[in-house]
């Protein structure tokens, strides 16, 4: 059957109630109503499958978590569900004491009489009845006259005081009473005034204070009309009805014209005290009122709703779990989607918008004054809910440079230039349109970092799997060093946000396809010195178009980002003529992220063209004069050797190295591999001098000097066992060598909370020193069934006064040698010895060892450590 032409010969319109001088249109709220959830009773009877009693206790939880003091749980006479539901709160011991749990009876003897009996014990109490009063019901359903009507109303509230009278003498219960005209907004505004002053005239026990008044709940049983319509019935109620103060008027909007939000703060504007709904608004047909919307609509005016969302995920779990069904992902606050903006131009202006916001909020916390949330398309802080920002701005084939470069800055510190912005988005734009599929912003990280070879922290190369292959470059900077003109001195490097015009010397250690090289250069700055060197070694020419430079965080960790767009200068074109490449740096020091912002560019220019580069026959690996990076130590010895030195470990070896350089100059992987266990291993390296920590640290590093090591220790056997509370015994036997050759198999035996600090136990009785694990750490070598595990050991041997007790850290599997915990432990120790003025003399020394069993190698590298700390036998 098609639409009606004339629907009016079908329908009717509401009755408007004649309220010429209404005064809530200006009205303002500025407080919030008293809250009922009856998720439990209304919502839950709205579902295919009703709730068990265990998702009722879950929800039950939840609103209370959420600040709900009055909560309709039940319809108890309804099932032996209902009623076992609300037997189980009380005698479990759910309801806290603040907490008011109101059931619902209809105006029937027996089931009210059922109603309390369910509730027998419990502290706080809100009875709720309710009849039809509606013509339509009065006539159609029940046939009843208004007198009639009238009169059942009347007879059971009678009833329900007798009841509330002998139980508040039998379990001392407090009960306040809720009367409900169900289908108020269809009942005439004249009898619905009426019925109501003789149900309070039969209560006879409202009174003034909050918790003594009656309750009269108006619903919108089924919306029929516009919300200005609600308000004036409401505003109408509260004008007439006798003794408006010994009332609190309650409203509970339905949402069959989907206005319910707007029924329920306009109604509140008309006079009304307290609201009835559920959460994200479930419930018959299209739903009760959502108490969530309400008041986070209320939040965002400035006014404290007095309920808590601040975590509203776990809200919304509960719900979709409860009721089995998904929250829109455009539901007010709550959808997935409604803190996201997909245009461009959307886009654009909330990050314009933060931006301004972060200005003006600095200036705020300087002046003291507000910081006001005003932010274009976003009404409310998505923080205050406990969502984050990463959402906000989302990407597909619609979005612009603006949104692109916000999700940039938010993920990588990162403010882009306009230039790259555009350049960047064009990147996005082909794979957006390639994919057709939204952007995430793990994707635009990836493309960002694979586009510009930017290693993002977190983020290691080469990455697969992705949109972008993410890979190194063919050029990668290890280290550099300026030289004032031809002088020979090195110079200090620049402060981030400094830079220095003046003619410079470049020496940098480079690699090229894998190869590490020493590419020299001159230039007037350091950008242009390394283009010298890239032109004069690589034949590799290109000049500075665009540059542009920040600063990353502040105080003393802040870092500097460089950005740079180069020109290639191939044969026969003019300056400047050639196809153009950006770069992206970041560095603690501004010369450095420029140099790298420039190698960023010269392999994007690399990439398109696969050209050969020249190669270099010197192979040099460490080259004492040159200043090669601690960091870049370690990772060459990684990529040659598979170690994976520990970053408290890698100044001990960049030292060793350095030391070794000077006097044998250039040093290749096999002699680093030497020195690496010599100095670690065997604990046997000949070097000029020791290697120690500046006097003011009062710690000296693994002794390599002839004398360093007279007592050699190894494992032959050992065996563990597992006590009580995850301690450890060991048992084993250890070689215990001399420097004069001669040695002695012992068994050592000791006890600790791990198999490190059960062997450091035993070792004490055979040494005259104590020593602690100051530093653990440990990795798999290899792949497959030929897979080791490497692990590296810092001990400590103390002087006596100032001995701790024996730290350990667990071992775990090959994947997971992660030392989180243990280092920030370590460092608050650290802090609180400065703190309190001690200086320890401690020596330090480190071991390292694999195996193919992973204990056994922690085990060998603690007693390598023992080996550069001279320990004396017992």
């Amino acid at each position: 059957m098609p639409m009606l032409k004339d629907p009016s010969t079908k329908y009717k319109p509401y009755t408007p109630v004649n309220l010429p001088d209404r005064q809530w249109p200006s009205r303002v709220t500025t407080t919030a109503p008293i809250w009922l959830s009856t998720d439990l009773r209304d919502g839950n009877q709205a579902l295919a499958n009703p709730m068990s009693i265990e998702q009722k206790t879950r929800f039950f939880r939840q609103l209370v978590k959420c600040g709900l003091k009055e909560i309709e749980v039940a319809y108890p006479a309804a099932s032996e569900t209902d009623f076992g539901f609300v037997r189980g709160l009380i005698e479990g011991g759910e309801v806290p004491d603040d907490v008011w749990v109101q059931v619902l009876t209809p105006a029937r003897a027996d089931l009210i009489k059922r109603t309390f009996e369910s509730i027998a014990g419990c502290k706080n109490v809100i009875i709720h009845m309710y009849n039809a009063t509606a013509p339509l019901f009065r006539e159609v359903v029940f046939r009843n006259s208004k007198e009639q009507t009238i009169a059942l109303a009347v007879d059971h509230t009678v009833l329900v005081r007798k009841l509330v009278e002998e139980y508040e003498q039998k379990y001392g219960t407090n009960f306040r009473y809720e009367y409900s005209p169900e289908l108020f907004t269809q009942t005439e505004p004249d009898f619905a005034v009426e019925i109501c002053d003789k149900v309070k005239e039969a209560w006879a026990r409202a009174g003034t204070e909050r918790m003594k008044r009656i309750i009269f709940n108006l619903p919108s049983t089924v919306e029929i009309a516009p919300p200005n319509h609600y308000a004036d019935q409401i505003e109408y109620f509260c004008r007439h009805v006798s003794e408006r103060e010994k009332i609190l008027v309650s409203l509970h909007p339905h949402n069959d014209r989907g206005q319910g939000i707007a029924a329920a703060e306009l109604g509140l504007l008309g006079g009304a005290d307290r609201i009835e709904g559920c959460l994200f608004g479930n419930g018959e047909r299209t739903g009760n009122v959502d108490l969530v919307t309400l008041a986070l609509n209320q939040y965002s005016q400035g006014v404290e709703p007095g309920l808590d969302f601040s975590d509203i995920q776990s809200v919304i779990d509960t719900v979709v779990y409860c009721n089995d069904l998904p929250v829109h992902p455009r539901h007010p606050y709550a959808g997935e989607l409604v803190f996201t903006a997909f245009s461009g131009s959307h886009q654009d202006a909330i990050k314009k918008g933060f931006e301004s916001q972060n200005r003006l909020w600095s200036e705020a916390e300087s002046t003291g004054g507000n910081k006001y949330w005003n932010m274009p398309y976003l009404p409310l802080d998505p923080a205050d809910l406990g969502c984050t920002y990463e959402a906000v701005i989302r990407v597909n084939s619609q979005s612009g440079k603006g949104g692109i470069a916000y999700l940039v800055k938010q993920s990588l510190e990162l403010d882009l230039p306009r230039k790259l912005q555009i350049s960047f988005y064009a990147v996005i734009q082909e794979l957006s349109e390639k994919t057709g599929k939204e952007m995430r912003v793990e994707d635009i990280v990836q493309a960002f970092c694979g586009t510009y070879f930017y290693r993002a922290p977190g983020i290691s190369l080469p990455v697969t799997g992705g949109l972008v292959t993410m890979k190194d470059g063919r050029l990668d900077l290890k280290s550099f060093r300026f030289y004032h003109g031809s002088n020979a001195e090195p110079m200090e490097l620049p402060e981030a946000g400094v830079v220095l015009d003046e003619h410079r010397r470049i020496v940098a250690k480079v690699s090229v396809d894998g190869q590490v090289r020493i590419l020299r250069g001159e230039g007037n700055g350091p950008l242009s010195a390394l283009l010298d060197s890239l032109r004069a070694n690589l034949d590799l020419d290109f000049q500075i178009r665009e540059y542009s430079e920040h600063a990353i965080g502040q105080g003393a960790k802040v870092l500097a980002a460089s950005y740079v767009q180069v020109v290639e200068q191939l044969p026969g074109q003019s300056s400047g003529e050639g196809k153009t490449y950006w770069g992206v740096g970041v560095d603690s020091d501004i010369a450095g992220s420029g140099l790298k912002a420039v190698i960023s560019a010269v392999n994007s220019a690399l990439r398109a063209s696969e050209r050969k580069l020249p190669e270099d026959k010197k192979g040099i690996l460490y080259d004492a004069k040159i200043s090669v990076g601690v960091v870049e130590v370690a990772k060459d010895l990684k990529a040659s050797l598979g170690y994976e030195v520990p970053s408290r470990m890698q100044r001990v070896l960049f030292e060793i190295l350095q030391s070794i350089g000077e006097t044998e100059g250039a040093l290749d992987s096999r002699r680093v591999s030497e020195v690496f266990d010599a100095a670690f291993v065997r604990h046997d390296l000949v070097t000029p001098k020791p290697y120690t920590f500046p006097p003011t640290n009062g710690m000296s590093i693994n002794g390599t000097d002839e004398d360093a090591a007279p007592l050699k220790l190894s494992l032959k056997s050992f065996n563990l066992k597992a006590l009580e509370q995850g301690a450890r015994q060991f048992s084993g036997t250890i070689l215990f060598a001399s420097s004069n050759g001669k040695g002695e198999t012992r068994t050592v035996q000791g006890e600790g909370n791990g198999p490190l600090s059960a062997l450091l136990s035993g070792l004490h009785e055979h040494i005259t020193q104590r020593m602690t694990i100051r530093d653990f750490h440990g990795h798999s070598l290899g792949q497959g069934s030929e897979v080791m595990a490497a692990s590296y050991v810092e001990l400590v041997l103390e002087s006596e006064e100032d001995q701790d007790p024996t730290r350990e850290l667990q071992i775990g599997s090959l994947t997971n040698f992660t030392v989180g915990s243990w280092q920030k432990r370590l460092v608050a120790d650290e802090e609180r010895e400065a703190a309190e003025g001690r200086k320890k003399k401690v020596m330090s020394s480190w071991g390292v060892a694999k195996d193919v069993d992973i204990t056994a190698s922690g085990l060998q590298a603690v007693l390598n450590a023992a080996n550069g700390l001279n320990l004396t036998l017992v």
